[in-house]
């Protein structure tokens, strides 16, 4: 059975940082890509990054280039999501998920964890 289990959302003032993980259980994690995504009260979810399975490719939504850097240890079989420079707009409960392709498109993804609620203060 594939898990997936977010850890490392909270409350932050605008500014600030926070790093998200995701540790996954299940599948052979170094061959399979990575994504985060987000979705805000009242708003469809959306893509936030992706990394394939070796980190050569990285992918990001514009709205969260130059400030979020997505990761992955291997032998950790965890994906890491560090956030800095946050904004409020960048309140949501932030989604893992695991496919086979570095992408943005949901469809692409599998499995997805159960979110961690990230709120950032004005």
């Amino acid at each position: 059975q594939v898990q997936l289990v977010e850890s490392g959302g909270g409350l932050v003032q605008a500014g600030g940082s926070l790093r998200l993980s995701c540790a996954v259980s299940g599948r052979t994690f170094r061959s399979y890509a990575m994504g985060w995504f987000r979705q805000a009260p009242g708003k469809e979810r959306e893509f936030v990054a992706a990394i394939s399975w070796s980190g050569v490719c990285t992918y990001y939504a514009d709205s969260v280039k130059g400030r979020f850097t997505i990761s992955r240890h291997n032998a950790k079989s965890t994906v890491y999501l560090q956030m800095d420079s946050m904004k409020p707009e960048d309140t949501a409960v932030y989604y893992c998920a695991t496919g086979t392709v570095c992408s943005s498109r949901s469809e692409d993804y599998d499995y997805w964890g159960q979110g961690t609620q990230v709120t950032v203060s004005s």
